[in-house]
């Protein structure tokens, strides 16, 4: 006897988390990554949507919704009929007070397949980033979810709130700017302490969140409270004290901006929000493949090449990319002195197999230069240089004026980026290489480009920017990435040690 079918799964109830997208759940990664449709709501991060081609807004903004629920309903049920493949991402939890379950209902109802995806809720995720457990053995031994969206002086309002009073352990409020003080007036005239400790948390694991801790009677009373907002009440609130992690981090508070080629820009600004800053990536430069066939025909004279020299991953990618199309490994590189100008380019090539025999200390042309004249051997060898076009002719100039015969190959060039970018509020620019500084300022304008200053990853980098009349606040002391983000660390806690004590 056949089995009978099982319809495939068409969409998908994801919670995408309270904001912070590291908090995604690996499932929810996975189907935004195979998905042809997402329809989101206005609170999920945009950075978790960003590679999708075709992607819908039906959030709610300052209490207006850009579709109704109903309409909402309706899109997902006419998507899966077109046979495609839908991820309905929610803020939180699909089913903590975001009305996952209607939705769900309407495509049961339309015989439509889904499945549910839960997701980190807010009101969890919140508190513990500001230092607040919900739960604590020698505090709170339950904890109660609530929506304040409702005014709890209605009469047929569904919430106990002199049941919520008597129950003890933590309250945690959604959604409960609006009637704030009706709920604590309420909790309060049902026996609630009066100076019970009490938070509200905004924007709770964004670089924005906002920890406000006071009675549960002032609370109310504190100023520029708005959405989206979580209300934590109860004893364990007195542990942010103690615990506080999230808002304490060395550049929190702080909103730098990355500019890098578009390809490269993910470690620099992963760094940057891991010590807390608010990041924003804009790539100045575009990398652009270029004609391979030069270097085709190089790689088919490997073995009359003595040196080989890597300036920049790319040049290990593009490099490694036409090795194998010409069917070949890293023994071709067998007998060669492999040279790369730093640690990045050098984890690029071991990734290929190849340790490099030459590192310099100084992670520029100048220091490559160096190196390799101290090694000797130059003269009279003969060197392959896989290169950006338009790049420093340093260190060709200064191998060949050594005695060495350079074959340059230009294999990719960058590409200033253009387009409307937003700046406004920053307080740092980044800047890997000259070529980032050209493209930042083609892409904001000289006079916006000098409204903030900047950190670079090495003097050169450091002469393009003065050029171009930035400030330059930060210089890494190598050209890596490491250091260039403790440099930036650095640099921030002299201020905050400085203002402590002026």
């Amino acid at each position: 006897m056949a089995r009978p079918t099982i319809p495939a799964v068409t969409v998908y109830l994801v919670g995408a988390g309270p904001g912070d997208p590291g908090l995604m759940t690996v499932r929810g990664q996975e189907l935004l990554a195979s998905c042809d449709v997402v329809v989101y709501d206005a609170l999920v991060n945009p950075r978790l949507y960003a590679g999708v081609a075709d992607a819908r807004d039906v959030g709610k903004r300052g209490g207006d919704a850009s579709a109704s629920q109903a309409d909402i309903n309706a899109l997902l049920v006419e998507l899966a009929r077109e046979g495609k493949s839908v991820v309905r991402l929610k803020g939180g939890d699909p089913f903590v007070f975001g009305r996952g379950s209607e939705e769900a209902q309407a495509l049961a109802a339309a015989g439509i397949p889904f499945e549910i995806v839960p997701g980190v809720t807010a009101g969890v995720a919140a508190p513990a980033y500001a230092g607040i457990p919900v739960t604590h053995r020698g505090f709170a031994t339950s904890v109660t979810f609530v929506t304040g969206s409702e005014d709890p002086t209605k009469p047929e309002t569904q919430t106990d709130w002199s049941a919520l009073a008597r129950v003890g352990g933590t309250i945690v409020v959604y959604m409960g700017v609006r009637h704030l003080r009706e709920i604590v007036d309420r909790l309060i005239a049902a026996g609630l302490d009066a100076e019970t400790p009490a938070a509200a948390i905004q924007w709770g694991t964004l670089p924005a969140q906002r920890t406000v801790v006071a009675t549960l009677s002032a609370l109310p009373s504190v100023p520029d409270l708005a959405s989206p907002l979580i209300v934590v009440i109860g004893q364990s609130v007195g542990l942010r004290e103690t615990i506080a992690w999230f808002d304490r981090r060395p550049l929190f508070g702080r909103r730098i901006l990355v500019t890098r080629v578009s390809q490269r820009a993910g470690a620099l600004a992963d760094r940057l929000r891991a010590t807390g800053a608010d990041v924003l990536e804009l790539p100045s430069t575009r990398i652009t493949s270029l004609d391979p066939s030069a270097l085709h025909d190089a790689i088919g004279r490997l073995s009359g090449y003595q040196h080989i020299l890597f300036t920049s991953q790319t040049a290990v990618d593009y490099f490694w990319n036409v090795l194998r199309l010409s069917s070949l490994d890293a023994r071709a590189l067998a007998g060669l002195t492999v040279t790369a100008i730093g640690p990045a380019t050098a984890e690029a090539l071991v990734s290929h197999g190849i340790a490099p025999d030459v590192v310099p200390d100084r992670f520029v042309a100048e220091g490559v230069l160096e190196s390799l004249l101290t090694r000797g051997r130059v003269s009279g060898s003969r060197i392959l240089y896989p290169a950006a076009e338009g790049g420093r002719e340093v260190l060709p100039e200064g191998l060949r004026g050594a005695g060495a015969t350079v074959d340059v190959v230009h294999v990719y060039r960058s590409e200033s980026v253009k387009g409307p970018v937003v700046i406004d509020g920053i307080d740092l620019v980044t800047f890997t290489s000259a070529s980032t500084v050209t493209g930042y300022v083609e892409a904001v304008g000289e006079e916006r480009a000098r409204r903030a200053p900047a950190a670079t990853i090495g003097p050169i980098t450091t002469d393009a920017a003065r050029a171009a009349g930035i400030a330059v606040a930060v210089e890494s002391p190598t050209a890596s990435i490491p250091a260039m983000v403790d440099a930036i660390v650095s640099h921030y806690s002299h201020d905050a040690h400085a203002d402590r004590h002026a």
